[in-house]
């Protein structure tokens, strides 16, 4: 397991990347769920986001927020997390100058983070928000919402309702210039749990791969 440790806002951030061997592949950034209720770049679903990106021939780099793991400093509401990702983004653009493609991905709380990046980043050509937790966090900021992406979520998931998600989704598809794909997988938990997890994962790799053929935003 490739090891990195680059230097974040508050010290050092501990991450995972994985290179292509061929030149200039695309790059991809995979955000973990929320710190203080267990969230690590080791999170199952991070962990299958991460691999599933690398083996659509990107360069993936998953990490630990601060204060998670052996990143330095203390969990900070959102904040921080958020200058932490656009830290792990720069440290893959540092590595990947010539990268014509830039995707985030996130579970959870680390979906939220995602969405705040796009707003900054406008390098980032596409997304994938896996249970994004509309129901706990305001995500009015994305007006507009400067790309295309996923959002996907289980049926059943009780830590972040399917309702709070539609809502979340009829107001991103009233913006122009980007399309907004929403993927629901029946009978799913927040986890993917079971066979679940399969089913969520095909629909990134079908998302991710058809995008990177299409040459619009």
């Amino acid at each position: 397991m490739p090891e990195v440790i680059f230097a974040g806002p508050e010290g050092r951030l501990e991450g995972r990347y994985h290179a292509q061997k061929e030149k200039d592949a695309p790059i991809a950034i995979i955000l973990h769920p929320h710190p203080q209720f267990g969230g690590t770049m080791n999170n199952k679903v991070v962990y299958n986001l991460h691999y599933a990106f690398h083996n659509m021939g990107f360069n993936v780099l998953r990490f630990n927020f601060r204060g998670v793991g052996r990143s330095q400093g203390e969990y900070d509401q959102g904040v921080g997390e958020l200058s932490d990702a656009a830290s792990a983004l720069d440290y893959l653009q540092s590595m990947n100058q010539n990268a014509k493609h830039c995707w985030v991905a996130g579970f959870s709380f680390g979906a939220w983070i995602g969405m705040q990046l796009l707003m900054r980043r406008p390098e980032i050509t596409g997304f994938v928000s896996v249970s994004p937790p509309a129901n706990m966090y305001d995500f009015s900021f994305l007006a507009p919402c400067p790309s295309s992406g996923l959002i996907i979520n289980g049926t059943a998931d009780r830590v972040a309702p399917p309702a709070d998600t539609h809502t979340l989704v009829n107001k991103l598809h009233e913006q122009k210039g980007i399309t907004i794909t929403h993927e629901e997988i029946q009978g799913s938990g927040h986890f993917f749990e079971d066979d679940h997890m399969d089913s969520m994962i095909t629909n990134v790799d079908e998302y991710v791969r058809r995008r990177l053929t299409e040459t619009t935003r």
